[in-house]
């Protein structure tokens, strides 16, 4: 089985005395290639994955500014994203989104800095990365509004089938996690279900998240397996399949498929 992890935070400080062990960890699991989100702290520094990709041939980046930390965000944010945008190394922007569960930046700050960030996006051709929470319809509006051209990722999707019918209908791709094991999730397994296998993703989100059997410790990229094989047993195909058919979807959707490994 031979996996991408479409959505991991390795610079997170979880790793930091076991990094490049995990990342062999996952290369010895199976996980092939993975897309290290840029987010990290948030502004001034924007390119925490950047610098792990530049480490690794197998490891992306994406850049972007998180709603967590849309407060920190300049008009010189926006201006260097706009530059590292054309980073051989970075695939997408991303996560960005609108959180408002947690409110770390006010909403209607969260609401402008993902506004410019979709335009940014779309000017650089590149696909999104969305982090919504408690979010949705705000979420979405500003999408539609945008009107991108590249498409992008609902990253971890927790919803279900109503919300997955409608981020598909906008052209995404939804990314499952550890959550999808979980026993009580039975709303995202049934919108894993329905996905089309054009659209279908696997991430870990780690160290977050963590799935079965694994839950409530840190996550690695080589838990990711686990999330595979239960994707496998949701859509009646074999984990094989589910590496194929996720890996295929993220080299058309990022334009993967021709960098190093």
């Amino acid at each position: 089985m031979k996996l991408v992890d479409s959505h991991c935070h390795l610079d997170d400080e979880q790793f930091a005395q076991d990094r490049d062990a995990a990342i062999e960890r996952a290369r010895a699991a199976g996980i092939e290639r993975m897309m290290a989100i840029g987010t990290g702290g948030g502004p001034p520094d924007l390119e925490v994955a950047i610098r792990l990709a530049a480490q690794y041939p197998f490891i992306y980046a994406t850049v972007g500014v998180h709603p967590h930390d849309a407060s920190k965000a300049t008009p010189e944010t926006f201006a260097r994203l706009a530059e590292l945008a054309r980073h051989p190394k970075v695939l997408t922007i991303g996560e960005i989104g609108l959180d408002y569960h947690y409110d770390f930046s006010p909403r209607d700050v969260q609401r402008s800095v993902f506004a410019q960030q979709l335009d940014l996006a779309a000017r650089a051709r590149k696909p999104i990365v969305i982090h919504t929470r408690e979010a949705w319809e705000d979420t979405l509006a500003l999408i539609r509004e945008a009107g991108l051209p590249n498409g992008g990722i609902m990253h971890c999707f927790t919803g279900g089938p109503k919300e997955a019918e409608q981020a598909l209908e906008l052209g995404f791709h939804l990314s499952f996690g550890g959550i999808l094991t979980f026993p009580k999730a039975d709303n995202v397994r049934q919108a894993a279900a329905l996905t089309p296998e054009d659209r279908v993703l696997v991430e870990t989100d780690a160290p977050y998240l963590a799935p079965v059997p694994h839950r409530g410790k840190r996550n690695e990229p080589a838990y990711m397996v686990e999330t595979a094989r239960r994707l496998g047993e949701v859509r009646g195909v074999t984990p094989d399949e589910i590496a194929s058919l996720t890996t295929q979807n993220f080299d058309r959707l990022c334009g993967a498929a021709s960098s190093p490994r």
